[in-house]
């Protein structure tokens, strides 16, 4: 049983221990640290703070969004629950609603049998690692001062489909156009049984999309395979793409902030090339800009920053950090490598649905197929892998023996090891979201990239 509290959320498996897992104790004592903190926070509006709930189509998810808003109820915060959607739809709905904050019950890719709870400010931002630790610190105190019954908060079902109001301000964006050769388009698209399924859907109409072959697309949470959106996990759409002459398949987890697509051939296009290639389109029509992304990101978006006369900055691994890079910079676009997309215009949060009518938009443009588009890009062959470690001494003695093995090689330490070599690098680090250590390796060449890997994985196994 696992609960890991970190700067990408709240996240565990459900039942267990207390402490040892997401139980209804561990929720409420979360939500009660995170309800103090936003009062805390905003204790002119006292009497008037708000936050907003939603969730994915996880089992679990409706009892513990009962539990967080009772619970924020209880400290006389107003509820507006827009009930199951997509993380990036509630960033919006808290700009919207003009909130204090925002609730999100996912676990993301994790498998079913995991939850979290997903934290945002006021501005509809994953909260940041230095807030984090200020909820952690409330919720180890334990010291809440709850409402009494006249002063109680009160809960709204939201009567907006918000889903239906993030779609109209990505179709209003001057980045995102329609295109006549976009209603002639065959979609294939997995959504895992979860929000996707309902949001993508809605999007590809926008565009004028209507053939659309639906696969794992009712909201049941029941996940057929593992829901994080990698090759070996979407073989059955990969074989529809090419059975059914689809001309793209597109695949995103259960709360859509990452995005995978999959060429006319059955290809995929790399989930590090879904934050590429939208940077590309962006920076065409904005050329001189500056991008962000994570230390385990391909380099292929530093070419293409630079090519477009722009600058390319890092930051370590989470959305919140990469946030604070792209604001310190003024970064026109950025994101992660495993296909989250940030673009400000729209608001500052991982979203597959602005990364998807990014990339439509491209696709109609450019008059290319998939495959074509992605050929224009320069291969960097990554390998990723985890490792299981016991403990924290376990892995800072792997760290040790990494950094003397390596030396002689630049390393940079903002998150984990990062090992830089002419013609590659590798990182090392602790996930933020499950109880192992990743491996990110990358190189030129798919043998150079097998050979840093290998090497590197025989100080795990030695």
């Amino acid at each position: 049983m696992s609960l890991i509290k970190s700067i990408s959320g709240f996240r565990g498996t459900i039942g267990g221990s207390i402490g040892m897992s997401l139980t209804p104790f561990d929720v409420v004592s979360i939500a009660s640290a995170f309800g103090s903190w936003c009062l805390k926070r905003h204790k002119k509006d006292k009497n008037s703070i708000s936050i907003v709930l939603g969730r994915d189509t996880r089992k679990s998810g409706s009892i513990i969004s009962s539990l967080v808003s009772n619970t924020l109820q209880s400290l006389g915060i107003n509820v507006v629950d827009i009930g199951i959607t997509t993380t990036p739809t509630l960033s919006i709905a808290v700009i919207q609603e003009k909130a204090h904050g925002g609730i999100m019950i996912t676990a993301s890719h994790n498998p079913s049998g995991w939850n979290a709870l997903k934290l945002f400010n006021e501005n509809g931002e994953c909260i940041c690692a230095s807030s984090i630790t200020q909820i952690l610190e409330t919720e180890r105190l334990g010291i809440y001062d709850f409402a009494t019954e006249s002063n109680l908060g009160s809960y709204q079902l939201s009567k907006l489909d918000y889903i239906e109001e993030h779609i109209k301000l990505i179709m209003a964006l001057p980045i995102v156009a329609t295109h006549n050769k976009l209603n002639k388009f065959k979609v294939a698209l997995d959504g895992v049984n979860s929000t996707g399924g309902v949001a993508i859907p809605k999007l590809l109409h926008a565009f004028g999309i209507n053939k659309i072959i639906e696969l794992n697309c009712i909201p049941n949470g029941d996940f057929t395979h593992n829901p994080e959106p990698l090759p070996h996990n979407l073989v059955q759409l990969q074989n529809l793409v090419k059975s059914e002459s689809c001309d793209l398949g597109i695949a995103v987890d259960p709360d859509v902030d990452r995005l995978t697509i999959i060429d006319e051939n059955g290809n995929f296009w790399g989930e590090e090339y879904t934050l590429v290639i939208s940077a590309d389109y962006v920076l065409k029509n904005n050329p001189g800009h500056n991008t962000v992304s994570n230390l385990s990101s391909t380099n292929a978006l530093n070419d293409v920053t630079i090519t477009h006369g722009g600058l390319h900055y890092v930051s370590p691994v989470g959305e919140a950090h990469v946030v604070a890079k792209m604001k310190e910079i003024n970064a026109i676009i950025g994101g992660e490598g495993n296909g989250g997309v940030i673009y400000p215009e729209l608001h500052f949060g991982r979203d597959a649905l602005i990364a998807l009518a990014i990339v439509l938009t491209y696709l109609g443009e450019s008059k290319k197929t998939a495959s074509q588009l992605r050929s224009n890009f320069p291969d960097y062959y990554m390998n990723k892998h985890t490792v299981h470690i016991s403990d924290d001494n376990t892995f800072n003695t792997y760290l040790n023996k990494i950094k003397n093995t390596y030396k002689k090689h630049k390393i940079i330490t903002e998150d984990g090891l990062k090992i830089l070599f002419e013609d590659g690098w590798i990182l090392i680090r602790k996930s933020n979201t499950e109880p192992i250590i990743r491996v990110f390796t990358e190189a030129k060449s798919l043998k150079r990239c097998e050979e840093i890997s290998s090497q590197l994985l025989q100080i795990f196994f030695l």
